[in-house]
């Protein structure tokens, strides 16, 4: 195979739902265990390839491995007035996921490092070891006031590589000791291994835990996201948290139309079975390029589907693929969307979920006293 380089001035991608080139596509034994189909350059890059057909055999990819890199910065929590979300903080100990999960909303984030969507995003990830230095200095500074902090907002703080970085870990100590409120969001019952300082946060009204739970279908689910555990182990995580005094969130997320829909009353169910509190639910969201990468893992996994699902979501985003306007950028709106919100609703109410959810506490907040502060002589 040969390849072509573009200027960056007319992409060699294809237009919403998948790729019209087969530059960025990568063969299936290179990212076996992946989720993305492909590779493509990020939108900010100068530069697009292209692969063309040269009449000369095509040389065997090798598997990509999971690459680790240290993230050094100077602050640890994000700040943001999103009038679409129930926080104003967050932290992120990682950058870029494991899991692999194709719909991804967070993907797009690679371009600002110069990295791929695609496959980049489930294989060149960055850790950041400063995380709970730095969060200690920010909540010991004199003007910090608390508020419940989002952990992992964009990618899940609890994916593989967290076994042996602990970065989550260490992240939840430093909040335990300042006795701050916490909303933890993962699909992963590695959460599990941290229950024991949970259910002491819990005691004090200071967790939430949010489960994402997109599937009960198992071979679904192993296409979707397939680094991630299996629908079963979430269920279980949702229970034994339950069990320990966690308040827990199930969260059907991704909502894909003539997908995963017709699930929403059996995940809520199951979830609600299973101990969950409260629920919630997104559509599909597409920023970026991932439009192009859903589409294209389409074209592979569910040919026949592709069209209408896109159509279906087209006509919740006001006949674009994507629409960030805030009140509407997760749930979509128009007659499908509306559909959507109804039958959740009612299986909600007749499931017994609660009406109010659950909040935690900032009253509790105090600044743990270190060796040499003038206090301690006292």
């Amino acid at each position: 195979m040969g390849l072509r380089v573009g200027n960056g001035q007319t992409p060699l991608r294809g237009g919403p739902g998948g790729f019209s080139h087969g530059g960025s596509r990568v063969a299936p034994e290179a990212r076996r265990g992946r989720g993305a189909t492909a590779n493509p350059e990020g939108r900010f890059e100068a530069t697009r390839h292209e692969t063309f057909d040269d009449g000369w055999p095509e040389e065997g990819e090798r598997v990509r491995r999971t690459e680790v890199t240290p993230e050094r910065t100077r602050h640890i929590i994000t700040r943001n007035a999103s009038p679409d979300i129930s926080f104003d903080r967050s932290i992120n100990p990682y950058r870029g996921c494991e899991h692999g999960c194709v719909y991804c909303f967070a993907r797009p984030n690679h371009g600002y490092v110069g990295l791929s969507p695609g496959l980049d995003f489930e294989t060149r990830l960055f850790s950041k070891p400063d995380a709970a230095v730095l969060l200690e200095r920010e909540l010991s500074a004199p003007g910090y006031r608390p508020r419940t902090i989002a952990l992992g907002t964009a990618t899940d703080p609890y994916q593989p590589i967290e076994r042996t970085h602990g970065i989550t870990r260490a992240v939840l100590e430093v909040l335990a000791r300042f006795r701050h409120p916490v909303g933890i969001v993962t699909k992963s019952n590695l959460i599990l291994r941290d229950r024991d300082l949970l259910a002491e946060m819990a005691a004090q009204n200071l967790v939430k835990v949010a489960i994402s739970v997109t599937t009960l279908d198992p071979d679904l689910a192993r296409r979707m996201e397939p680094r991630a555990p299996h629908p079963r182990k979430r269920l279980e995580a949702i229970h034994a948290l339950s069990e320990a005094g966690v308040p827990v969130m199930a969260i059907a997320a991704p909502i894909i139309p003539s997908l995963n829909d017709h699930e929403i009353e059996a995940i809520l169910e199951a979830a609600r079975i299973a101990g969950a509190r409260e629920a919630s639910y997104v559509l599909l969201r597409l920023p970026h390029e991932l439009d192009e990468l859903v589409g294209d893992w389409f074209s592979e996994h569910y040919p026949g589907r592709k069209a209408h699902v896109f159509s279906l979501l087209s006509g919740a985003r006001g006949g674009k693929t994507y629409d960030a306007a805030f009140g509407t950028r997760m749930i979509g709106q128009g007659p499908y969307a509306d559909l959507i919100r109804r039958r959740f609703a009612l299986a909600k109410r007749r499931l017994g979920y609660p009406e109010e959810p659950v909040r935690q506490t900032t009253e509790l907040f105090r600044r743990p006293e270190r060796a040499g502060d003038q206090l301690a002589l006292f």
